[in-house]
């Protein structure tokens, strides 16, 4: 099925781990899946053409309405669906073997996310996804005079997306919002010393993890006993509460109907909690696995089951848990909730790359249609975050581009049947993404 491709790289160096960039470059005859509107639009063209100059898409349209430039490199992907460059909105990257991971799985832009569990973040990383740069505000207790002093300082240090934690007050956070704002920054939230519903009044453009958004569910006295402690006792009681309570209880269909009333989004990191799910396979089969380590993974799964080394008690309670997860997240988009998609890795055994597959999958069990699925992972972050660089395929945006084999609208784990990955205009060898050795 990759000969036309293969054929027309095969003139390409093949040495590097990115071919030769040439003047213009054409993609021509693939259909370009339709990713606006939060996945509401279904205006995909067939047959398309995509001229590339640069790092930049120039022209995009039908082969009939777009004339293809005689000195340009066309790479015929007829037969093929061409979609934006994944965006994992929420992703460690601790080594060039991460980075490569991404890139072989798709994943051309990140949240780049460090601290806490995760390791320092790896900037130096060639060839590298783009990196929108994170950075917290409120982990622990703050004036208020240093809280707006730290977020300038992000700004300065070039943080491109704002994390306002549970630390901050109420009127520290909104003041975190707006200075955020400010400063060109997306401000998302994860909170205790407020309510869900009043930070989204206050502007927040997203809320992250679906096991803290959902403390806005607990008991009053549970609740009161997180926010002293944010990762104490009291958090893995909450979890275990958590598995039995009714997804369409009328307390989680109100706080639904609250997150759904406003243009923020979740950011459910559903892969964390989710990556002992019995339907998914071994991560570690995964082809670019073979370059991970484990041990740059915090608790990671068995290489060998591709699960926690749980006995068979534990494995039904956390399957239990993921189950009860799915469906009140269920109650969450039936409410009308938009979505960014983000892995979370590399927390509790997710993989760069590789978990946002699977966090992908997690939302389509949600309810969400394989393209608002795609959405999530492209041009939601254009439309909520107002990257409009990225996560589109339309002029003016930059050129990271996915071809995949099989229809991801049929089955969303057709994302995985990649025969080209675009990054910033070139065309990446993914092959040799499997071989530090070469790279090094």
């Amino acid at each position: 099925m990759i000969k036309g491709i293969a054929a027309i790289l095969c003139i390409i160096l093949m040495s590097s781990l990115v071919f030769a960039h040439p003047e213009t470059l054409v993609l021509a005859g693939g259909t370009i899946i339709d990713v606006a509107n939060f996945g509401k639009s279904t205006h995909d063209i067939q047959d398309a053409v995509i001229v590339i100059q640069g790092e930049k898409i120039v022209v995009v349209g039908n082969r009939k309405t777009v004339t293809i430039p005689r000195d340009a490199q066309a790479i015929d992907v007829t037969n093929r669906y061409v979609l934006p460059g994944l965006i994992d909105g929420y992703g460690a990257l601790d080594n060039q073997a991460f980075a490569n991971a991404y890139l072989y799985m798709g994943v051309t832009s990140i949240v780049g996310c460090y601290g806490y569990r995760r390791n320092p973040l790896f900037p130096d990383a060639d060839p590298c996804p783009n990196i929108y740069l994170y950075g917290d505000v409120g982990h622990f207790d703050i004036t208020t005079e240093d809280m707006l002093k730290q977020i300038e300082e992000h700004a300065k240090n070039g943080v491109k997306f704002l994390n306002v934690m549970y630390a901050l007050r109420p009127e520290q956070v909104k003041l975190a919002v707006k200075k955020a704002h400010e400063l060109g920054m997306p401000a998302i939230g994860e909170f205790a010393k407020l309510s869900y519903g009043e930070a989204l009044e206050l502007g927040i453009d997203a809320i992250l993890h679906f096991g803290r958004y959902t403390i806005e569910l607990a008991p009053p006295d549970m609740r009161k006993r997180i926010i002293e402690q944010p990762h104490g006792p009291a958090f893995r009681e909450f979890r275990s509460w958590l598995t039995d309570v009714d997804p369409e209880a009328d307390f989680v269909r109100e706080f639904a109907k609250v997150l759904g009333s406003r243009s923020a989004a979740l950011i459910p990191t559903l892969a964390i909690p989710g990556v002992d799910a019995p339907f998914f396979d071994n991560v570690w089969k995964e082809p670019v696995a073979s370059i991970l380590n484990p041990e740059d993974i915090q608790n990671p799964l068995n290489t060998s089951t591709g699960k926690h080394n749980f006995n068979s008690q534990q494995m039904e309670i956390v399957s239990k848990f993921i189950n009860n997860t799915l469906k009140i997240e269920e109650q969450f988009y039936k409410a009308g909730v938009k979505y960014l998609a983000g892995s979370g890795n590399d927390i509790n055994g997710t993989l760069p790359g590789i978990s946002l597959h699977q966090e992908l999958e997690l939302l389509t069990r949600v309810g969400l249609s394989e393209r608002e699925v795609i959405a999530a992972a492209t041009s939601n972050f254009s439309e909520i975050f107002k990257w409009k660089e990225v996560g589109q395929i339309k002029p003016g945006c930059r050129a990271d581009i996915l071809v995949v084999d099989k229809n991801p609208l049929e089955n969303i784990k057709n994302l995985k049947e990649i025969s080209l990955v675009m990054l910033e205009g070139q065309v990446l060898d993914r092959d040799n993404l499997l071989n530090l050795d070469k790279q090094n």
